[in-house]
This record gives C-alpha cells, structure tokens and sequence, in this order.
C-alpha cells in the first residue's frame, strides 16, 4: 500500500478548518475530534505540563488532553479567530479567560494552533504557540 503524499486541495483545508473552528465556538471540540482527527494524529504543546511529553499521540491521547483541561480550568470565556489557510495547513488564534481550580490563579491567555491536513481532508498534526 503506498501512501498518498499530494498535498490536498485549498477547499478541503479550508472545509476542515472551518468545520474545526465551528466546533470549537459551538462547543462541540469532542464531537470535532472523532469527525475531523486522523486516529493516529499528533499533539504537540509549546511547552511541557506537568512533566509530560510535550506531544502526544493518537485521538485518545488528544482526548486526554482535553479531558485534562477541562477538569483543571474553569473557562469564563474562549474564542477562535481565522482559520487562516496555507497549502495543506491552517491556522487559529485562540483566547481564554480562565480560572486554574487548584490555585485559584486567573489568567488571560492566548495561543496560535497550526493544524496540517492530510489529503483526505484528516487533521494529522496540531502544534500550539504562546
């Protein structure tokens, strides 16, 4: 079986990210994962928590991170700016205001997310900047 390296089509980026990013303002991020997510596809953080690896593999890892966040922060507001396209990658600008349950410490925070897409339109790699 040979693997398809073509990069895919600006309107199957473009289909993915929006799809992503209406998930992520609806709320819907688990849904968005199991719809939009290659089953093998890799994390990776700008920064360590907690000791781990920075970059994670597979949905269910993916999924653990979320679950991870969801448990430790209390979010007061989010939002998602873009998607920005680029061949086969695109990016979003996140923002959150939230609260960490275990200090009580309230923060303002900001990242850039960098997601690729495979040809069959499957995010295979998300990378976080702040």
């Amino acid at each position: 079986m040979s693997v398809d390296t073509r990069e895919p089509k600006t309107e199957i980026v473009k289909a993915t990210a929006e799809a992503l990013v209406g998930h992520c303002r609806a709320g819907t991020t688990r849904q968005g994962l199991k719809d939009l997510y290659a089953p093998d596809a890799v994390s990776v953080e700008a920064v360590s928590m907690g000791g781990e690896s920075r970059e994670t593999r597979g949905v269910k890892g993916i999924e653990g991170k979320h679950d991870w966040w969801e448990t430790t922060m209390e979010v007061h507001s989010a939002s998602a700016d873009g998607p920005y396209v680029n061949g086969d990658r695109f990016s979003v600008i996140f923002e959150f205001d939230a609260t960490d349950r275990n200090s009580g410490k309230r923060n303002a925070m900001k990242e850039v997310a960098l997601y690729t897409v495979d040809h069959a339109g499957k995010i295979v790699r998300e990378e976080f900047f702040f």
